[in-house]
């Protein structure tokens, strides 16, 4: 037998060698006769058919299947029973599944859902940490610890709670971790801040274990927030946790208080706040918080290192990657780069929700470079309108518009996005922050005592002692130096300049950003028609007063014809008369407050009224909201105004009609 077919079982070698010498003989076919038969036969001959050789043909025919159906059909089964093998909750995840669609429609009424839920805690009941590392069933555990009674959450919260910080390691449990910090009792938070403690500094540079702080920080308590920084700045503050229960509101008033070594600190915050920045995760409030702290022990050279590595990372969109790698762009692939391109945006944008990443970014562009003030405004381009309706992202526009030298590049990339949506700039309580910046400076009326001392901000070893002796007095300044009148200017607010190593005069970068830009004439058309909403709007009045003003230093000095023009307009709406539909711009309280500051702040407007809409008139206004107006005339420091409007209002103040204020009353 074996002589017989030595010829036809060959080895794959004598194969292969015959191949090459063109002596190979064709393979014989497996169906119908030849060799096919033979092996039937030879099987039968050894009792293999005869003993269930009708089972065994079932068999294989279920083996292979045929069809197309048969064959997904047996995938499926392939599949399926791998996964039984993978997973050791396959069968509950299959019917937590089936649960969990029920009970997260909308449609579905309370008491079905809660019996739902109910039934899929049930089943989870002691599984809570397998059930939490998976991507179908963590999700699933989120809705029910969302919907569930309170009773049914402390349960699920006491079993995971020794878990806590290794699930918020997890890409996957770590959103279960934060829905239940979200939806814990007082007790149960502090409990949880109470777990956290010594191992802040190891999580914030984990790019998924920081989002869990940062979200624990954010929901925390005054002392609570303080006793999370606490552990970035020395090693004793991590090992002993009564260090760490005091009412110490900085770094400096904890070194001391408890006696610490300033140079120990900096050296242990330098190491720490360098593993943050290797890895990318400074996105987050507490790490802006305990960066700004560091700023206030740090030298110069420290300083600047650390500046230098912020700005790439807050000009580029730092997303975070799954895993635990520092999330750069470049090292990302092909596909998942255009991903990110399309939907992220860059870091410094992201972090104007807070008033220390605002800080943060107004460091990196007061002390970076001319060249990276550049990168940094051109990281703005296409985001500046988000940042312009933003309630700190206006302040940061006020910052670049003030301090960058290079008015080509602002006027490109920022006053041209700003033009193309001045009407809804103009209406919106942040959006009219910018254009007023360039009207009027630093003006106390626009900003609040705090917004002026974020603008002024610097960090203290790379300013000089004039700088912080100005950023002091901002700080300490009452907020009850707005005069609502006259708008004088407050002491150590009006007039100053926001701390910067800028070469170019102010006015002269005003002029450029305005009247070359053409923003001006924009803004003067826009006012034009608008002019009666404007008027008649808490925050669209002030940049109509503005624009009618001139600006201050009469900045508009340009553009006099179009500004006159303006005044043409206010007077006509002013002119028209009283209808039932809308109110008279004499009568409206915010319409009439404005036109009186622009009578007595504007004599060439006081003058275009008084032609068109009072002379002759002043009799029907003389009393209400209105007479605030008539009387501005004489409250005008123009002789001119005065002479013109006395003749007319004598009589009315004569015969008590109309009440002139006290001037010295108003001084006081």
């Amino acid at each position: 037998m074996v002589g017989g077919g030595g010829s036809e079982l060959q080895s794959p070698k004598k194969r292969k060698r015959e191949h090459a010498e063109g002596k190979t003989k064709p393979r014989p076919q497996v169906k119908g006769g030849g060799h096919g038969a033979k092996r039937k036969k030879h099987s039968g001959a050894g009792g293999y058919a005869d003993h269930g050789g009708g089972a065994g043909e079932a068999v294989a025919k279920k083996k292979r299947p045929v069809t197309p159906k048969e064959k997904r059909l047996a995938a499926k089964e392939m599949s399926e029973a791998r996964k039984r093998k993978r997973k050791r909750h396959y069968s509950l995840e299959k019917e937590l599944t089936k649960l969990w669609e029920k009970m997260r429609c909308h449609d579905v009424s309370k008491e079905e859902r809660s019996k739902v839920v109910s039934e899929a805690i049930r089943k989870m009941d002691g599984k809570y940490l397998d059930i939490a590392g998976s991507h179908v069933t963590a999700r699933i555990l989120q809705t029910c610890v969302k919907w569930c009674s309170q009773s049914e959450r402390d349960a699920i919260f006491d079993d995971l709670q020794p878990h806590l910080l290794t699930l918020s390691r997890k890409k996957y449990a770590v959103f279960l971790v934060k829905k239940l910090i979200e939806l814990a009792t007082k007790n149960q938070f502090a409990s949880f801040i109470s777990s956290l403690h010594g191992h802040v500094a190891k999580l914030l540079p984990h790019t998924i274990g920081a989002a869990v702080v940062d979200y624990a920080y954010q929901r925390a308590t005054q002392p609570q927030k303080r006793q999370l920084l606490l552990e970035l700045y020395s090693t004793e503050l991590q090992l002993f946790k009564d260090l760490t229960v005091q009412s110490s509101c900085s770094v400096l008033e904890t070194i001391s208080k408890l006696g610490l070594q300033k140079s120990s600190v900096l050296q242990y915050m330098t190491i720490e706040i360098q593993k943050i920045l290797e890895k990318g995760t400074v996105e987050y409030s507490i790490v802006h918080t305990a960066i700004l702290e560091y700023f206030t022990i740090a030298d110069k050279t420290s300083a600047l290192d650390v500046i230098c590595q912020l700005i790439p990372l807050l000009t580029q969109g730092a997303s975070i990657i799954d895993g635990d790698e520092p999330s750069i762009t470049s090292e990302l692939p092909k596909k998942t780069k255009a991903k990110k391109k399309r939907l992220s945006e860059p870091l410094i944008v992201r972090i104007m929700q807070t008033r220390e990443g605002l800080k943060l970014a107004i460091s990196c562009l007061k002390h970076g470079s001319a060249k990276d003030r550049k990168k940094i405004i051109k990281s703005l381009k296409g985001h500046i309108m988000k940042l312009a309706l933003n309630d700190f992202g206006c302040l940061f526009l006020i910052n670049i518009i003030s301090i960058v030298d290079d008015t080509k590049l602002v006027s490109k990339i920022v006053i041209q996005e700003l033009a193309k949506n001045l009407k809804q700039l103009i209406f919106d309580k942040n959006g009219r922050r910018p254009l007023l910046q360039l009207l009027h400076p630093l003006c106390s009326r626009y900003l609040s005592p705090v917004d002026l001392a974020c603008l002024s901000y610097s960090v203290p070893s790379l300013s000089s002692r004039k700088d912080e002796a100005l950023e002091s007095a901002t700080e300490v300044t009452s907020e009850n130096k707005v005069d609502a009148v006259t708008d004088k200017e407050p002491d150590g607010l009006e007039g100053m300049q926001i701390v910067s190593e800028s070469k170019k005069d102010p006015s002269q970068r005003r002029h450029e950003l305005l009247i070359k830009s053409e923003l001006a004439e924009a803004l003067v058309q826009s006012c034009m028609e608008n002019v009666g909403e404007l008027l008649r709007t808490n925050f669209g009045k002030e940049v109509l007063y503005e624009v009618a003003v001139g600006g201050k230093d009469n900045v508009l000095e340009g553009i006099t014809d179009k500004i006159h023009k303006l005044h043409d307009a206010i007077a006509s709406d002013a002119a028209q008369p009283k209808t039932e539909d809308i109110e008279h711009a004499f009568e409206n309280f915010f319409s009439s407050r404005v036109i009186r500051r622009m009578i007595i702040d504007c004599p060439a407007f006081a003058v275009t009224l008084w032609r068109k809409a009072l002379k002759g008139k002043c009799k029907i206004w003389a009393e209400g909201h209105s007479s605030k107006v008539v009387a501005a005339f004489l409250e005008s420091p123009s002789t001119e105004v005065k002479d013109l409007a006395k003749r007319e209002l004598q009589p009315l103040i004569d015969t008590g009609i109309l009440k002139v204020p006290d001037h010295k009353a108003m001084e006081k």
